[in-house]
C-alpha cells in the first residue's frame, strides 16, 4: 500500500488502478498452471503498481493504465521467479510471458511517437496483425531460448529434460532464428542475440550498448517485428 508520506498523485493513481491487479493476476495464473497462488500474485502485482504509480511521468505521453500493466506484470513474473524451484516448464512459460510484454510494452512507447498519417481502417489492420506476430515471435523466443535465469539468478539450461525428438526441434528452431538475427542492424542483433541466445538479462544487454530501459524496449520491439516478417517468410 501507498505510504502515508507518498503524494497525493501516487496514492491517486494507485488507488485507481488497484483493480487492474487482480485482473493481471488471474491472467499470469492461468498462463503458467498450478506454480500460481493467486493470493500470492496480487501481492507482487500491488507491490508493482506502486512502484508504478511512483515512477510514472506524463510527459513520456503513454497513459498511466498501460504503463502500470507492465509495470504489474512484469513484477508478478519476477515474484515467480523468486518462490521456490519451479518447474522448466514454468520457467518457459515465465520467460515467453516476459518477452510478449516487453514487446508490447515497446510497442506502446512507439505508438506515442509522432508519426505521418496513413490510410486509417488499412493501417490499424496491418499494424494489428504486425503486433500479433511480433508478440508471438517474442513468447516463442522467450520460451525456446537455450539459456534462462534461474531462481537465484544463475543461468540455466532449458532443455536438460526434454526428449530427443524435442531437443532437435529446438535446435533446428534456433538455427532459423539464429540466420534471421544475423539480417537485423547490428544493435538490434546484438540485442536479441545476447538476451535470448546468450541468456544475459536484457536491462544489461541494453546499459552496455548505451541504450535507456526506454529505448532498449523500443529497439527490441522493432527486431521482433522485423524477426517476425522474416520468419513467416521462411514458413512460407
Amino acid at each position: 500500500m501507498a505510504r502515508p508520506d507518498d503524494p497525493a498523485e501516487v496514492r491517486e493513481r494507485f488507488d485507481a488502478t488497484l483493480e487492474l491487479v487482480e485482473i493481471i493476476a488471474r491472467r499470469v495464473a492461468r498462463s503458467i498452471g498450478p506454480a500460481a497462488n493467486l493470493d500470492e500474485l496480487v501481492s507482487f502485482g500491488q507491490e508493482g503498481l506502486l512502484d508504478a504509480a511512483r515512477r510514472y511521468d506524463a510527459s513520456r505521453g503513454v497513459p498511466f493504465r498501460s504503463y502500470a500493466n507492465y509495470r504489474v506484470r512484469g513484477a508478478i513474473i519476477d515474484g515467480v521467479r523468486s518462490l521456490a524451484r519451479l518447474p522448466r516448464r514454468t520457467h518457459q512459460r515465465l520467460n515467453g510471458l516476459d518477452a510478449a510484454g516487453r514487446f508490447s510494452e515497446g510497442a506502446l512507447e512507439d505508438s506515442c511517437a509522432p508519426r505521418p498519417p496513413g490510410s486509417a481502417a488499412a493501417e490499424a489492420e496491418r499494424a494489428l496483425a504486425d503486433h500479433l506476430a511480433g508478440m508471438a515471435t517474442a513468447m516463442t523466443l522467450g520460451i525456446i531460448a537455450p539459456v534462462a535465469h534461474g531462481d537465484e539468478g544463475e543461468l540455466v539450461s532449458q532443455s536438460t529434460d526434454e526428449d530427443p525428438e524435442e531437443r532437435v526441434a529446438r535446435a533446428e528452431l534456433l538455427a532459423v532464428v539464429g540466420d534471421a538475427i544475423a539480417e537485423l542492424p547490428p544493435q538490434e542483433a546484438e540485442l536479441v542475440r545476447r538476451h535470448y541466445l546468450g541468456g544475459e538479462r536484457f536491462d544489461v544487454v541494453a546499459a552496455e550498448l548505451g541504450l535507456s530501459k526506454s529505448w532498449g524496449s523500443r529497439l527490441h520491439t522493432r527486431a521482433l517485428g522485423r524477426l517476425a516478417k522474416r520468419l513467416r517468410g521462411v514458413a512460407g
